[in-house]
């Protein structure tokens, strides 16, 4: 998968990170937290700032203890709740680390690591447009229209009310209708 923008919901002005699958038109929202939207806005778009931000910080710490990220993924949407992990080469093994989506896909642009998604998570949240896209700013667009017409009833699945991401909310992002 490929972060092919970062949008907000016309609702609650949550950021959008929109990652899209490479071999087909098929797009997963995954709504996230402010400073995670700028941390991966920030990278993406080449900015740098005086002093390392937290995720800069990490990815630096990486570097010097010798530790490549070699991927990052977002394995499952567990109570409408999605979750992901950092996989890490380090000393001639893997380790995977637990981690929240936004977290993960900001040490990825950093890090240059692929990014993964579940095929499970790709079929039951992803968004499929029916014809070819390739401007970045037309997805996000068409994603705003899309987000326009969309309640969140439309996502429910009759599991109740997730928690999102905050503090001891289980580590992951909302998924559509958390918000």
């Amino acid at each position: 998968m490929v972060i092919y923008g970062v949008s907000f919901d016309m609702v609650g002005k949550q950021p959008i990170v929109l990652l899209k699958t490479v071999d087909s038109n098929k797009f997963l929202p995954i709504w996230i937290g402010h400073p995670e939207a700028a941390a991966i806005l920030m990278k993406l778009q080449g900015a740098s700032t005086p002093r390392p931000m937290t995720h800069d910080l990490l990815s630096d710490m990486l570097g010097e203890l010798d530790a490549t990220c070699t991927r990052v993924a977002v394995t499952e949407l567990r109570e409408n709740t999605f979750y992901a992990s950092i996989t890490l080469a380090i000393n001639g093994r893997e380790l995977e680390i637990d981690s929240r989506p936004s977290d993960a896909l900001a040490l990825a642009v950093r890090a240059g690591a692929p990014i993964f998604a579940a095929e499970d998570v790709i079929e039951e949240s992803a968004i499929e447009f029916e014809h070819d896209v390739e401007d970045t700013e037309e997805v996000v667009e068409k994603f705003k229209d899309f987000l326009d017409k969309v309640s969140p009833e439309d996502f429910q699945g009759g599991e109740g009310e997730g928690e999102g991401e905050g503090p001891g909310e289980g580590g992951g992002e909302s998924r559509p209708g958390e918000l």
